[in-house]
């Protein structure tokens, strides 16, 4: 699945790369993005690539979490004046949760309620994302901002997590976030008090927000070409409930299954296909990037038991989980056992 996120995430970074001794022109064009695309679509996988570069060329593990802090809600772009004109905080965050695949088609935002606490959840989805620590990152700066935006002192998370294994610096981000992560969580989350949720905002105009809908379901109004990638969305969200069945995607899209594998066929795929893609690349990126045992990846997945995901893993890989786990593990330590050490630059607070 080929991704993309709107220009407008390159706030600011031509500013941001300079302050940490980057040629910002030169690691754009080495992952091949233009010096100039703020009104445009740019690539997902370059987006995380850049990312991921100025992280190593700057030494600096922080890179995406300060340069999201420094950036703020405004690299939401159009989707801030909806978040805006929302009565609630709560309403704000569901038109966040609603549209944000119109800013990113990488990834997926939700938000939920358990007991007095509620999660917004943020899930990179591209199967071509070779690591998503600084893009995950990035995306948490931005939330804070976000929600200090919308609740000013109020704003005081409970807890913050992330799917990735530790930072050299844990008390780094304590001092930039006012919290210190839990590291190899099961999702990326800020965690917080539900009853912050009913929180007012500012006035809301009425008509503004009906404009602001309008504009966006005109930009995320779904073709045929975009189903596939729509249904696997689906899958994605559902999976971790139970199997999933092509009779329960087609009915919450209002359609028969036969008239949906019609579309899907049209489009060269089928809902077959689509089910073992999403299942494949959910398990090398958990696998990758989580501590999670293999007996709960299967159950996250929809497989009754282990043995049947390490079939299915076997036939897409041509090797065990196990095994692929194992030599990702000595991939990672030999990598890390051959890279320069790094002194990260000292993190310093921005808009916090």
């Amino acid at each position: 699945m080929t991704s993309f996120v709107r220009g407008i995430a390159l706030l600011g970074f031509d500013e941001f790369a300079i302050s940490q001794g980057l040629d910002s022109h030169a690691v754009l064009a080495e992952v091949g993005l233009p010096a100039d695309a703020q009104d445009e679509l740019i690539s997902g996988v370059k987006f995380s690539a850049l990312l991921e570069l100025c992280a190593k060329r700057t030494g600096n593990p922080l890179f995406g979490l300060q340069f999201g802090l420094q950036q703020g809600s405004q690299a939401l772009g159009g989707l801030l004046y909806l978040i805006q004109s929302a009565s609630t905080a709560g309403d704000a965050l569901k038109a966040l949760t609603q549209y944000f695949h119109v800013h990113s088609s990488g990834a997926e935002l939700q938000l939920e309620r358990q007991g007095g606490q509620a999660r917004l959840l943020y899930e990179v989805i591209d199967d071509d994302a070779t690591s998503a620590r600084q893009t995950v990152e990035l995306a948490m700066g931005i939330g804070a901002q976000l929600m200090q935006s919308l609740l000013g002192q109020l704003w005081k998370p409970s807890a913050l997590w992330l799917r990735h294994p530790t930072a050299r610096e844990p008390g780094a981000y304590r001092r930039l976030l006012g919290v210190t992560p839990r590291f190899e969580s099961p999702v990326n989350a800020w965690i917080f008090d539900a009853a912050l949720l009913v929180t007012p905002l500012s006035a809301t105009d009425e008509r503004f927000q009906q404009l602001a809908r309008r504009h966006l379901d005109e930009l995320a109004r779904l073709t045929t070409q975009e189903l596939p990638a729509y249904v696997q969305s689906l899958l994605r969200q559902r999976l971790p409930k139970g199997q999933v069945t092509i009779e329960q995607v087609a009915g919450y899209l209002q359609l028969s299954p036969r008239t949906l594998q019609r579309y899907l066929r049209a489009e060269g795929t089928h809902y077959q296909e689509l089910l073992d893609q999403t299942r494949q690349a959910m398990a090398t990126r958990y696998i990758r990037d989580s501590s999670i045992r293999l007996t709960q990846l299967a159950e996250l997945l929809g497989y009754a038991d282990l043995s049947t995901f390490s079939r299915a893993f076997t036939r897409w890989n041509g090797i065990s989980p196990q095994k692929w786990k194992q030599h990702h593990l000595q991939n990672q330590r030999l990598a890390e056992s051959v890279a320069p050490p790094a002194s990260p630059r000292q993190p310093r607070a921005t808009g916090q």
